[in-house]
């Protein structure tokens, strides 16, 4: 692939983003302060990261806006919808991440982000309360509704693209229902049918960005555009789609430290996760039947690095248990604590524990606004469908489970995959060259 398949990146970058609360509102100020010159992007791999390209005396380490289009930050326009009703400078006030004179010097431009009604179902988030919400005949009426927002932002706004990118709360488990949820024909009929079992909001919100050609990106662990229905919309549309679940805290830690166990060939007998957090994400999580959604997404990182089927001596039966815990005096500023129980020679028992003091909306901010430009970039690229090389920034990689793939949950894997694919897209060979 030559770098000029890739259209370049002109005019304006609208970002939609479902749900304005602590991570939404903390990407949002940082953007704005770092535009001014005013803050750093720390943490974000498109404005800090460089890729080797070339070998040997052609070998050079560039960022990534030196080797692909990579739309600017004073490009950015926001935008967003939410069950509350405050402006983004209200909500950044609320939500206590950031200090009031982090978010003062943008105050002005925040106000200006006023939140669109949200496509919004109770029984999917039984512990959230707001009135700014859609009155809707159907799950196809919401779908409509929600287009039309999409539209509406385009004309205001000036805007020349558009991605739309999931930070709203975790909604309950949906599991996948292959009569509903297998072809695009069946989720639209259930759609029209008002089927509000196998139809979660979530699905109302990608739908409606594919079909106005919108990149989507789920940051929750919902089950939204990972099924074949979706995957079949986004290549009709020639969108790509990215998820699921942001990979912040505990999870980074886990998809970085099992490969420190699984590359020294020691053995796992099991890894206990617990975390605590009080904002508004730990009060949906408090809800057994929203927190089997995060469950499985977390549960799901350590299986595919230690294989019990690949190494059945280190990894034939260890436990894995995870747990979050909804503790409010600790608001965004959530601790994950790992209890890691291994074995060595002979089998002699050892013990790791990692106590990750972490704030979550600080770690997430970078990861909206890397996940936002790459699915930017790699609509410009004419990539549709799942987006592999993003896995890096998520908890539970999409993959095609119809064909029996296994996620690539491996950070370093997944990083060489991310370079790959940025590679590719300027014109440059892919390689595995560990640097």
């Amino acid at each position: 692939m030559k770098k000029t398949d890739v259209k370049p990146a002109e005019g304006k970058l609208g970002v939609l983003v479902v749900g304005l609360g602590a991570v939404t509102s903390t990407f949002m100020t940082g953007v704005l302060m770092a535009r001014k010159g005013l803050t750093k992007p720390v943490g974000s791999m498109t404005q800090y990261d460089k890729i080797r390209v070339g070998k040997g005396a052609d070998k050079k380490y560039l960022k990534y806006d030196e080797i692909v289009p990579i739309a600017k930050l004073d490009d950015i326009v926001f935008g967003a919808w939410d069950v509350y009703p405050q402006n983004a400078y209200e909500s950044a006030i609320n939500c206590e991440v950031l200090k009031e004179k982090d978010i003062n010097p943008v105050k002005d431009e925040l106000e200006k982000i006023v939140p669109m009604k949200a496509a919004f179902d109770k029984n999917y988030a039984k512990r959230l309360d707001g009135d700014n919400v859609k009155t809707v005949k159907d799950r196809w009426d919401m779908t409509e509704q929600l287009r039309e927002d999409i539209r509406r932002f385009k004309k205001e706004t000036g805007v020349d693209r558009v991605v739309v990118l999931w930070a709203a709360s975790t909604e309950v488990y949906v599991p996948v229902d292959e009569k509903v949820h297998g072809s695009l024909a069946a989720l639209e009929k259930a759609m029209k049918e008002d089927d509000k079992e196998h139809i979660a909001p979530s699905m109302c919100y990608a739908y409606a960005a594919l079909s106005e050609g919108a990149p989507f990106i789920m940051g929750a662990p919902n089950t939204t555009v990972d099924i074949p229905a979706m995957w079949e919309l986004s290549e009709k549309t020639g969108m790509p789609i990215a998820g699921k679940d942001f990979k912040t805290g505990q999870t980074l830690v886990k998809s970085g430290f099992a490969p420190i166990i699984g590359t020294r060939c020691l053995g796992l007998s099991g890894w206990f996760s617990t975390n605590i957090l009080g904002n508004r994400d730990g009060l949906v999580l408090d809800e057994p039947a929203n927190f089997r959604t995060k469950e499985v997404s977390k549960l799901s990182t350590l299986e595919s690095i230690l294989v019990p089927e690949e190494q059945p001596d280190l990894y034939n039966d260890y436990y894995h248990k995870v747990r979050i815990n909804y503790y409010p005096p600790r608001n965004d500023n959530k601790e994950g604590w790992d209890n890691i129980d291994i074995f060595g020679w002979m089998g002699y028992p050892m013990q790791i524990k990692i106590n990750f003091l972490c704030r979550d909306s600080i770690l997430a901010a970078p990861l909206c606004l890397d996940l936002v430009l790459l699915s930017d970039l790699a609509a410009r690229a004419g990539k549709s469908g799942i987006q592999r090389f993003l896995s890096f920034f998520l908890k539970s990689p999409m993959h095609d489970y119809t064909k029996g793939e296994v996620p690539v949950n491996h950070l370093f894997q997944q990083y060489v995959m991310l370079k790959n694919a940025i590679r590719e897209m300027g014109g440059y060979e892919p390689d595995e060259e560990i640097d």
